[in-house]
């Protein structure tokens, strides 16, 4: 079996590879802003912009917020009324964010509880360009209903197609959350021509819970792993901090290569800005070499359009 077609280099190709490997890479640095979220909006919004600040002073040239970013996880809860901590588009946080992405010349993914235009409310992120003009608004499309994650009681799911958006410094995909772990979005995004996947995220364990399944965080770091190699793509995955009601968030905020590599990772307990370089180079030679995209099987693939698995209730 060949190894994901991959050429084994001689010495004289190697000699080559090295004259040329800086020439074509393609140099991109990611910020990613993991904190803890109070009950004061105002206090969440100030401390975001900081670490925002202090990424860029660190080299970051696209920046990821968590999930919600500046409201506490309130769907741990049946059916509150919170309509009154949703915002707009444009609204307080991307005016605030839009000002900081044109200052420091930045790409910056800001995840907000958003009231639609059409009156809806969806988990969404807004995707600000390094000129501070919006670039395009994803809303979460799979909404979990599960206990302490109840979200369906405050979201609408999203029902446009997945997006791809070109920004200054990489064409980037971003999903939410739960998204992460469906394999389609991630392949669609990649498709669809994607050199990095972000994750805003909002997860941790069940105070007092413990389950048959396995650890939860391992899972859903290797899911996301697995979403880079398949996929070929880089995957930035920043989630929140520390206690809040019945859960404890569990950070570990990561950047994996287009291989599944973990580059950095954050800080399990604490507040983390964290600023990584990658070569989007190497995606290319990912997808190429192991054939993940050519070799695909559209045809076969019909049982995955259909609204529910047969057999299945539920």
């Amino acid at each position: 079996m060949k190894q994901g077609g991959n050429q084994i280099p001689t010495e004289e190709t190697a000699s080559s590879t090295s004259k040329t490997k800086k020439s074509t890479s393609k140099i991109v640095t990611v910020g990613l802003i993991q904190t803890p979220v109070s009950l004061d909006i105002a206090g969440n919004m100030k401390k975001t912009a900081e670490k925002i600040e202090e990424a860029a002073e660190m080299g970051a040239q696209i920046v990821c917020l968590q999930e919600l970013y500046r409201t506490r996880y309130f769907p741990q809860q049946k059916n509150l009324d919170v309509n009154e901590l949703a915002e707009t588009v444009p609204g307080e946080s991307t005016k605030a964010f839009s000002q900081l992405a044109k200052k420091h010349n930045l790409v910056i993914i800001a995840p907000i509880f958003e009231k639609n235009a059409n009156g809806k409310f969806y988990n969404s992120a807004a995707i600000i360009g390094s000129n501070g003009e919006i670039v395009g608004i994803y809303h979460k499309a799979h909404v979990p209903y599960d206990p302490y994650f109840y979200e369906k009681d405050y979201f609408e799911a999203g029902d446009s197609t997945y997006q791809v958006y070109k920004t200054a410094f990489a064409k980037i995909g971003v999903l939410i959350c739960y998204d992460q772990w469906f394999p389609e979005p991630a392949r669609i995004n990649a498709l669809k021509g994607a050199e990095i996947i972000f994750y805003p995220t909002a997860i941790g364990y069940i105070k007092g819970y413990t389950g048959e399944d396995g650890d939860w965080h391992e899972a859903w770091r290797t899911v996301q792993r697995a979403h880079a190699i398949v996929n070929g793509v880089y995957v930035a995955a920043v989630n929140r901090v520390g206690e809040e009601g019945e859960l404890q968030f569990w950070g570990g905020s990561f950047v994996c290569d287009s291989f599944g590599k973990v580059l950095k990772e954050a800080s399990t307990e604490n507040e983390e800005v964290l600023v990584v370089q990658v070569d989007l180079s190497k995606n290319k030679r990912i997808q190429e070499g192991w054939g993940f995209f050519k070799n695909r099987r559209p045809d076969t693939y019909n049982l995955l359009v259909k609204d529910k698995p047969r057999g299945k209730s539920k």
